[in-house]
């Protein structure tokens, strides 16, 4: 093994005349640290990959079984019963638990004991689900894994908040939104793999889902120990083994190579266990791990009126936006995207892919998720975040591609004389390209608006100096958690709304086809 990084070695001894450096001691000495400097290379891209690792698969957990509930709604009521009950139970109980939970928590967050009871929570509904046959416990199958999902969001965004800088948090983050975003494709795959199974098997397999958070927390989540440690050499790798600047005018200093010295601050080990009792302000008080009297004297914590007073500026700058682009698109995907049906395409690409009016919504779908995906994967993929100023310009499009397909269902605004009802010609209507292009931009800017609000609100209270996450343990770090989880209830709240606008507004454009004699929406 090769020396430590931060230990000084001579090049050579200081020459009376001021002789130049010999080359061969600089050899030596790049010879001498390249294993070290390797293993320390390796051993940050290794606790990095570890952190995105973890955070995506918690974020693909938190969603898959809502998506996954959702998919299999035509199997868990009796088609007399209205299907839109099933997302009305599955979202209720996580908005009701975004909201209440920052209000009445206080002090220290306890993160093991809360992915716990998600844990907990989460296969006890979906079991519930999967061995009842009537109605009401299976909607309390839905509510528990809804809540398990409200809460399991609003722990894992506040648990980004205490990583130990911006580089860290943003991995985190980046990481977190990917996994929230490739879970509607999975879980709808999933679903499509396991509905032969029935209600019974195919939930019943799916319950082994929420087992992987304890896993992934305990074994692959770094610890806080190594993340402190990327943290510290990535803040001072900039300074490490470089030339320092010399004034030739000064006679004391002789030339030679100068290393910059090290860090007086302690670096923790590298043979961390991956669950170190100093995880992310982990579970037991600090007054059990040592005596204190201060903390004894006074514990740290948030009143009702403190976090009042940081919601207000948060509504406006950015629940507002974030509510406003999921009433949107979720009146897009559930009230104006079941009317999205034409004439079946008997030539080109779209032929092969729409065989019966029943394939364009499971389409629109699958087009919405996968740029959801892509768009909520931008920090991952080093897209910079849209400037704080900009947080509404997605809302802005996502209402006028809401507009335009409402225009389409309703009036067949894009639709050709050739097309429009009644008449049936062969061939295809290439309104179908303009409506796949809008679902895409329709994604997009879903995705980009959850990622780039939950970047900038995660950067909120940061003083001028980019004061980062773990320069305070105590106060402001649970102004951040609670900013966070604040902001979250403002999607499942659009989401709700949505859910209640467009169950009428799909009837009413469809009876609106009809009356103008396309018919296919109520044939599907």
């Amino acid at each position: 093994m090769g020396p430590d990084l931060h230990e000084r070695r001579p090049l050579h001894e200081v020459h009376d005349d001021d002789s130049s450096i010999d080359e061969e001691d600089v050899d030596q000495f790049i010879a001498d640290n390249e294993p070290a400097i390797r293993g320390h290379s390796s051993t940050m891209k290794h606790t990095r990959k570890r952190l995105f690792a973890a955070f995506m698969i918690f974020g693909l957990l938190n969603n898959v079984l809502y998506v996954i509930i959702l998919s299999g709604a035509l199997d868990l009521v009796d088609s007399s019963i209205p299907k839109g009950i099933v997302a009305l139970f599955n979202i209720f109980p996580a908005l009701l638990t975004k909201v209440v939970w920052p209000l009445i928590s206080n002090g220290k967050i306890r993160y093991t004991r809360r992915i716990g009871l998600c844990t907990c929570v989460s296969w006890l509904g979906i079991m519930t689900i999967a061995f009842s046959k009537s109605l009401s416990p299976r909607l309390l199958g839905i509510s528990m894994a809804s809540l398990s999902s409200g809460l399991g969001e609003l722990t894992f965004l506040q648990l980004t908040t205490t990583l130990p800088n911006r580089s860290t948090s943003k991995t985190a983050l980046g990481a977190w939104s990917s996994g929230t975003g490739f879970a509607g494709i999975a879980g709808a795959g999933i679903w499509w793999l396991l509905r032969g199974l029935g209600v019974k098997g195919g939930l019943g397999l799916s319950s082994i889902l929420p087992l992987f958070f304890p896993i992934t927390y305990k074994f692959l989540l770094p610890s806080h120990a190594q993340l402190e440690f990327l943290s510290t050499t990535n803040s001072d790798s900039s300074d490490l083994g470089e030339y320092q600047p010399i004034s030739s005018s000064d006679p004391v200093m002789p030339p030679s190579i100068y290393i910059t010295p090290p860090s007086q601050a302690s670096i923790p080990q590298l043979n961390s266990s991956p669950i170190s009792t100093s995880r992310f302000r982990e579970d037991e008080p600090e007054d059990d791990l040592k005596p204190n009297v201060h903390h004894m004297q006074h514990k740290v914590h948030l009143t009702t009126g403190e976090k009042l007073d940081l919601l207000k500026p948060l509504v406006l700058r950015y629940m507002a936006p974030l509510c406003a682009v999921y009433v949107e698109e979720y009146v897009i995907n559930s009230g104006v995207a079941p009317t999205l049906v034409f004439p079946l395409p008997t030539s080109g690409i779209w032929s092969k892919l729409f065989k019966s009016p029943r394939d364009y919504y499971p389409f629109w779908s699958l087009t919405y998720q996968t740029f959801v995906f892509l768009s909520r994967s931008s920090l991952s993929l080093s897209i910079p975040p849209l400037p704080l100023k900009l947080l509404p310009f997605p809302s802005i499009i996502q209402f006028f591609v809401l507009a335009l397909l409402y225009l389409q269902s309703k009036y067949f605004l894009f639709t050709s004389n050739t097309f429009k009802p009644p008449h049936q010609h062969e061939g295809v209507d290439h309104t179908i390209s303009i409506v796949f292009f809008s679902i895409c931009l329709e994604g997009l800017c879903g995705g980009l608006a959850y990622v780039n609000t939950f970047y900038h609100v995660s950067r909120e209270g940061e003083n001028e100096e980019g004061e980062g996450p773990s320069n305070d343990n105590g106060k402001k770090g649970m102004e951040r958690e609670f900013r966070i989880g604040a902001v979250g209830a403002a999607d499942s709240t659009g989401i709700l709304f949505a859910s209640l606008i467009s169950m009428p507004l799909e009837l009413y454009l469809c009876n609106s086809q009809i009356e103008q004699g396309r018919s296919m929406c109520r044939d599907l």
